[in-house]
């Protein structure tokens, strides 16, 4: 994903600022199993290795997350997005967007950067199959010119993988 990707961004709010640096404190004494933080001097995006859990599709795999976080955070949810390449999972299209409710619809200002990643590890290491959305072209197609995940009216109908 380039920069035109991102969300036009107003900086952080002070209630944001110190959630953030709370829980990137947080993330260096604990950080969630499977996931390593690339440290820049940028707050509001963060970018985070995952690897993939052993004993599933994406064991021995790596993958790069992009969180970007809106002036309001956390009573607005993070932007959350897989870098080129994005795994092939049901839920995920090869823009890297990523459909999962708590990232969207679900979002609670209680979740945090480690509870989003390891929500979505789960979704990876419960598919049963490597295989884009049957809707990805036409979804990608229609994402051109930097359209944010954000602006999708997402439906979400399976809680399978």
């Amino acid at each position: 994903m380039t920069s035109s990707s991102s969300p036009s961004r107003k900086a952080l709010s002070k209630i944001a600022c110190n959630r953030l640096q709370k829980e990137l404190a947080e993330w260096q004494v604990n950080p969630p199993t499977g996931f390593k933080h690339k440290v820049t001097d940028n707050l509001q995006r963060w970018v985070i290795e995952v690897a993939g859990a052993a004993g599933t599709l994406y064991a021995g795999e790596t993958y790069q997350l992009q969180v970007d976080f809106p002036e309001h955070y956390p009573m607005e949810a993070p932007q959350v997005i897989f870098l080129h390449p994005a795994p092939m999972h049901p839920h995920i299209y090869s823009n890297g967007h990523i459909c999962l409710d708590i990232l969207y619809d679900s979002w609670s200002p209680a979740m945090t950067v480690s509870s989003v990643c390891i929500s979505i590890l789960s979704m990876l290491s419960s598919s049963p199959a490597k295989q884009r959305p049957a809707d990805n072209d036409r979804y990608v197609r229609n994402c051109r010119n930097g359209r944010s995940p954000k602006e999708t009216r997402w439906w979400f109908h399976d809680d399978k993988v």
